[in-house]
């Protein structure tokens, strides 16, 4: 059960923003939070939709085995549904912050974390009248933003 915020922000100079159960990978949310974790906003949304437009590979940390190098990465995918989930949570932050008023153009991400949300269950017909479980995972998605100078 997901509830609160993983960080304590001052909320003068801090907005944030969650995703609930989003339907994406946990281990390739993961690893696209890592990528822009701590950058100032507008350059992670830059590299988050050359991810979507699979122009820029995403590296992977773990779980990287079988797994084809990129030029200048390593190995490394583009795993577009999770880069489209986190940015669009960054973006419903950065609204929040500007509804507050405070200065849209020099926020940088302090927190972001992705743990694991609810398994919606379901299964695959399979033959002889059997079924395997064909479960979808999700994640919950946590942005905090803030001022720097």
């Amino acid at each position: 059960m997901f509830s609160g915020y993983t960080m304590e922000s001052d909320p003068d100079i801090s907005a944030k923003a969650v995703g609930r159960d989003m339907p994406v990978s946990p281990k390739f949310a993961r690893e696209v939070v890592g990528m822009i974790r701590g950058l100032k906003v507008d350059e992670a949304a830059i590299i988050l939709e050359e991810v979507i437009e699979k122009k820029r590979p995403i590296p992977l940390k773990r779980y990287n085995k079988r797994v084809s190098h990129k030029a200048g990465v390593g190995p490394g995918r583009y795993p577009v549904k999770a880069a489209k989930a986190v940015l669009s949570v960054l973006e419903s932050a950065l609204s929040n912050a500007e509804y507050k008023g405070l200065d849209v153009e020099n926020m940088a991400i302090t927190t972001i974390s992705v743990s694991r949300g609810m398994v919606i269950p379901g299964h695959m017909p399979r033959a002889q009248g059997r079924a395997t479980a064909w479960n979808q995972e999700t994640v919950n998605i946590e942005v905090i933003l803030e001022e720097v100078e």
